[in-house]
């Protein structure tokens, strides 16, 4: 009597399919990781970015309400001089 691995069905053997489901769950497990792993680095990317967003737009804040100051001095002056 046989092994069951080297039985065989229409010339596929059990053991090629144990090899072929082994191989293919690894290669599914190995994309899964690297899927989530980037998923996780681009989740990390946006949110730094948001970040610097927001920090960007406070410094505009504070630049717009300094020119406007600025521009109110050099009014008076303009002013003051006539």
């Amino acid at each position: 009597m046989t092994a069951i691995e080297h039985t065989e069905l229409k010339g596929i053997t059990i053991k090629n399919m144990v090899v072929t489901v082994i191989s293919t769950a690894s290669i599914v497990v190995s994309v899964m990781t690297a899927y989530f792993g980037l998923k996780n680095d681009i989740r990390e990317i946006k949110s730094t970015q948001e970040t610097e967003t927001r920090i960007n737009n406070i410094r505009l804040k504070m630049l717009e309400g300094q020119v406007t100051l600025l521009q109110a001095e050099i009014t008076e002056i303009k002013h003051y001089k006539k």
